[in-house]
């Protein structure tokens, strides 16, 4: 059984002890005059608000028999000061009762929305396979909320009878929405990955579903990449940035689509559907697909994360610690929370 590490004890845990020890040396001190023995009431008052109610009630017994032992002591008993002093003390101790309640109700609320957050990452955004064919893959997904496991960019990678079939996209807006429209997509990419005979097959009908059930405003930006015997990959591109391929010896070029089809969801308008377009990728070469949250991420003074300078960092031996690295170096270049959720799939060609 693991041995469990002991919890470090932090400023905020003797705070309340601290501020009723200074008090009392205070009052014993300076005596009576000044009045200062009704702050015991800090002891627990501090404790209500980094504590449990069991901790607040022992600091708030501790205020009451420190509060009642400096009246007995100063003579204040003999008047009203001493019970207002005691008055004021047992009133705060159970004011900070209840915030230690709620807080703590507050925090099992939102553990359990965590929980289910992290059970509907593993539902929608599932590990992607290490190794697919002669494929290696890896994924990074870092949220622009720090709390929040999961949004609105979306992956997936599909081992299907006509070859590793892959998507990475971008879901307009944010929320509990967005999430819905990304579950949407996924849903219908990894049944057409299965059934369809080519790529663009796919991507048709990924734009029957998202016209048919995406409301109002909502689109997705999405590339999709197909991956068969031979050495290039077929690409679709639906008003997304270009993924890019990486050389063994580090040079990079971006696979820019022929020309820009809308996202998914806004085929109402008419426009034609995008083209398919061949990429060599060989043996010893790397694909990244990544979403807007990584070439639009900017640092304090508003410049672009440089993308294509940052490439060489991918050269770890491992596509996880190689993807890894470059996550890091985004978030570096921020020097904050991100502003965008920032997603990155990256395809390493084996023999």
């Amino acid at each position: 059984m693991a041995e469990q590490t002991p919890r470090r004890i932090s400023i905020l845990d003797v705070l309340p002890f601290a501020v009723m020890a200074v008090v009392a040396a205070v009052d014993l001190s300076e005596g009576p005059g000044v009045g200062v023995m009704p702050l015991v009431s800090l002891g627990p008052a501090f404790s209500g608000l980094v504590g449990g109610w069991r901790r607040t009630a022992v600091v708030g017994g501790i205020a009451l028999l420190l509060c009642s032992a400096l009246g007995l002591y100063n003579g204040l008993f003999d008047d009203r000061r001493g019970f207002t002093a005691l008055v004021s003390v047992a009133g705060v101790t159970a004011a900070g009762l209840l915030a230690a309640v709620m807080r703590q109700r507050r925090e099992s609320e939102l553990a359990s929305v965590r929980s289910i957050a992290e059970v509907a990452q593993r539902v929608l955004l599932r590990p992607v396979p290490r190794r697919a064919g002669h494929l290696r893959a890896a994924v990074s997904y870092t949220s622009a909320v720090a709390e929040a496991r999961i949004g609105g960019d979306l992956y997936e990678v599909v081992a299907s009878p006509g070859g590793v079939r892959v998507i990475v996209g971008d879901v307009q807006g944010k929320g509990l929405d967005a999430v819905e429209t990304a579950a949407l997509v996924l849903g219908a990419f990894r049944e057409a990955a299965h059934d369809e005979a080519d790529l663009p097959s796919v991507g048709a009908r990924l734009e029957r579903v998202a016209d048919r059930e995406l409301q109002g405003e909502k689109f997705v930006t999405a590339v999709l990449a197909e991956v068969r015997d031979g050495h290039f990959v077929t690409l679709l591109n639906y008003g997304h940035p270009a993924p890019v391929v990486i050389g063994p010896d580090g040079t990079a070029r971006f696979a820019e689509p022929p020309r820009y089809a809308l996202p998914l969801g806004l085929g109402v308008h008419g426009t034609e559907a995008p083209e398919p377009y061949a990429v060599g990728f060989a043996p010893g070469e790397q694909l990244l697909l990544y979403t807007d949250g990584v070439s639009e991420a900017r640092d304090a003074n508003r410049s672009f994360y440089p993308l294509a300078d940052r490439l060489d960092l991918l050269k770890d031996p491992d596509p996880e610690a190689a993807l890894e690295r470059l996550r890091e170096d985004l978030v570096e270049h921020v020097q904050g929370p991100l502003h965008d959720d920032a997603a990155m799939l990256l395809l390493r060609y084996q023999d």
